[in-house]
């Protein structure tokens, strides 16, 4: 632990600590579920054990995504710096630290019911599973996009206990909004990992990729949608589906002219305002009708 501490600075990059914009993208659908399933008004205690958990998880994810892709990565320009990848960390001490984040995270699961802490488990193989896909499937996006639905899933059983056709309509959304922003992220390193041979959905559907984002894009607002008309919200709730469709139109348009990957990188954090939009609509929903 004291050799860790002295690495402290290798561990904030292997977690990600300054890129928050992951663990954004994992928490805001978690978000969107939680107030619709408490009608706009979570618990402070549901509140801090989601936002805390989007941090532990997608930090885990992090560290078991570089474990996994370590030498993958040392062959990227863009990820050949990430701590694995340079022998900055040891594997073993990275272990340490995925250990840490997974039983912190149990903690935090267990303050819940018992069927949200049976889902949890879902949750946690679906995120081992994710670092592996690439190596099988040209559609590891959409694996990701299950692992970060999840959430969805168990903010409403910690609300209701149950299960319902809502959180699961939601699941449907995000699972292809991460695979939207996800084939985005992945078209920064199509050129490598077409010299590598690692597998995503911007290598499948290559030049074409920009047809096949909006066509995820519109299955979020679908499907956003039918969860707004299951739940009977107002005007304001489709007005931000508005505002996110308009944005994700925006994204096509530039995704056709093929931009370079600062602008692709850009285009990915700017999903941050999606969530953010949808879940202000969501918000608004319920304290403007009361």
């Amino acid at each position: 632990m004291k050799q860790l501490w002295r690495k402290r600075q290798e561990v904030a990059k292997l977690i990600r600590l300054d890129k928050q914009y992951g663990t954004l993208l994992l928490l805001f659908p978690t978000l969107w579920s939680l107030f619709v399933a408490s009608e706009g008004r979570p618990s402070l205690k549901h509140l801090s054990v989601f936002v805390l958990g989007s941090f532990m998880m997608r930090s885990a994810g992090c560290v078991m995504n570089d474990m996994a892709d370590r030498k993958f990565d040392a062959r990227v320009e863009r990820t050949k710096d990430r701590p694995l990848a340079k022998n900055a960390l040891t594997l073993m001490e990275a272990l340490v630290v995925l250990f840490f984040l997974l039983l912190s995270s149990l903690f935090l699961v267990l303050l819940l019911n018992p069927l949200t802490f049976l889902l949890s488990f879902a949750a946690l193989f679906t995120a081992l599973f994710y670092p592996f896909a690439k190596r099988f499937t040209y559609l590891p996006q959409i694996i990701l996009g299950v692992a970060f639905s999840w959430g969805v899933v168990m903010a409403w059983t910690a609300v209701r206990n149950e299960l319902a056709l809502t959180p699961f309509l939601i699941l449907l959304a995000n699972l292809f909004w991460a695979t939207g922003y996800d084939t985005v992220y992945a078209l920064m390193d199509r050129d490598d990992d077409l010299r590598i041979g690692v597998k995503s959905t911007a290598v499948l559907f290559g030049a074409q990729s920009w047809m096949a984002v909006s066509f995820f894009y519109l299955l979020v607002i679908f499907f956003l949608t039918l969860a707004g008309k299951q739940l009977g919200m107002n005007l304001i709730y489709y007005l931000s589906l508005a505002g996110a469709a308009l944005l994700f139109f925006g994204q096509t348009i530039q995704l056709r002219r093929l931009p370079e990957r600062p602008a692709l990188f850009a285009l990915f954090r700017s999903h941050v305002w999606v969530g953010l939009i949808i879940l202000v609509g969501i918000t608004l929903n319920y304290h403007l009708k009361n």
